[in-house]
């Protein structure tokens, strides 16, 4: 008893399959030792069979540890594979996607997750994205841990055009190496196609209305300079032409000038307080030598009290220009426009002014309606350009309205006219404000 409290107290720190080695070892090697004193046992064996159990009581707690110690290894868990590694990609506003080397799944946003719905933690991305420019790009980032771009077309739900960023990631291992993992990110790249799409076709059109006055005067000016050189009577009628294709020209520049300021300062509302009254009078006091040309009557029904919106004047006054110059060309055929204007409320609820600009002419068939504020769309191409239209008129005026926060309203029938009607958020007066 009194050699077990010491070796208890002694032994007590130590792990409980250690400690229990230990004493058996002790207690055999003071066994030994009494032996050899008595001359029962030669030092040599006694060296030999203290080997012997010590080996066989040192082994069972080493099996132990080790097994320990693989499943404390099993318990924890892999830097990769941790909350705040989920939670980065989690927050990150494109789909993305993190990888392993095997190109398994280790995590995915929601965003991932509804660009690729079958996409599932711990499975192979491939199956899930089935595209071959991503199991090429993929396979590639894989075999030599660089980066890797793909762009290709997802048809799903509808067509968008894609790019795949592959990304490899040094990530630190469980035994303080590191190890390369994949971050795939999706960048839609549709609204950049459509753009670039559009900036094509609007260079197009505007070269081509640009050539056709162009050659016109260049022929003009090539038989000006030969055949009808000393030909007073054409070259009346040839200047009159040229001088007819420079103001078409003229026009068209100053359009595409005015559209251009119009979208670069499209999200800055205007805030300076105009009375729109007098700025659609001016207008239509302009525009009386093309109403008598055209015999039509223009019918002002605008009110004595000041109409106060907020707006730039410069553009106001273009975009009724366009408006009024457009129902005097193209509705001549009912002689008279009606110009008005009118309080009302929107559909949320929002105090508004409308102008509308009604003509009685042939009208426009329903199908084309849509496309009236399209750059460089005709309803009819030829009368168009007979009148000296640009193609731009009603998109420049769209695109106005939209800078003041407003809508653009076209109603027609054909046979019946149509009306153009131009709506602003009505402005408070410092009177009543």
């Amino acid at each position: 008893m009194a050699l077990d409290a010491p070796s208890a107290s002694f032994f007590s720190p130590w792990p409980d399959r250690l400690r229990h080695s230990a004493i058996i070892l002790l207690a055999a090697g003071i066994a030994l030792a009494v032996l050899v004193a008595f001359g029962e046992l030669s030092p040599l064996r006694a060296g030999a069979v203290f080997v012997c159990i010590a080996a066989a009581a040192l082994v069972p707690w080493r099996l132990h540890n080790v097994a320990t110690s693989r499943e404390d290894v099993r318990g924890i868990t892999s830097p990769v594979e941790t909350a705040a590694v989920s939670a980065i990609v989690a927050g990150m506003p494109d789909p993305a996607v993190l990888l392993d080397r095997a190109g398994r799944v280790i995590h995915l946003n929601a965003a991932a997750a509804q660009l690729a719905p079958a996409l599932r933690k711990n499975e192979l991305a491939q199956f899930a994205l089935r595209s071959p420019e991503i199991i090429s790009a993929l396979r590639e980032a894989i075999a030599t841990t660089e980066p890797r771009r793909a762009t290709y077309l997802d048809h799903v739900p509808v067509d968008r055009w894609m790019e795949l960023i592959i990304t490899p990631v040094p990530v630190p291992t469980l035994f303080g190496g590191t190890e390369k993992c994949m971050l795939m990110t999706f960048h839609d790249q549709t609204p950049l196609r459509r753009v670039e799409e559009m900036r094509a076709d609007f260079v197009a059109n505007a070269s081509h209305e640009l050539r056709t006055p162009l050659a016109a005067l260049s022929g003009f000016i090539d038989t000006l300079q030969g055949p009808a050189k000393e030909d007073a009577k054409a070259r009346e009628r040839f200047l009159g032409i040229m001088h007819t294709q420079a103001t078409r020209m003229a026009r068209l520049i100053d359009d595409l000038l005015s559209l251009s300021r119009v979208e670069l300062s499209a999200h800055v509302r205007p805030d300076t307080l105009v009375d729109i009254v007098p700025i659609i009078r001016q207008v239509a006091d302009g525009l009386e030598p093309l109403a008598r040309e055209r015999q039509v009557t223009i019918d002002i029904q605008l009110p004595e009290s000041p109409v106060v919106i907020a707006g730039d004047r410069e553009e106001l006054l273009r975009l009724f220009e366009n408006l009024i110059e457009n129902a005097l060309k193209y509705g001549a055929s009912g002689g008279k426009v009606i110009v008005s204007l009118v309080a009302a409320v929107s559909g949320e609820g929002v105090p508004e002014v409308r102008v509308m600009v009604r003509d009685f002419g042939p009208g426009i068939a329903p199908e084309h309606l849509p496309r009236l504020t399209e750059r460089f769309y005709r309803v009819d191409v030829g009368d168009s350009r007979a009148q000296g239209g640009t193609g731009l008129g009603l998109s420049l005026v769209k695109h106005i309205v939209n800078r003041h926060r407003g809508r653009l309203l076209i109603e027609s029938v054909p046979k019946h006219g149509a009306t153009f009607t131009a709506c602003f958020p009505q402005a408070k007066t410092p009177a009543s404000a």
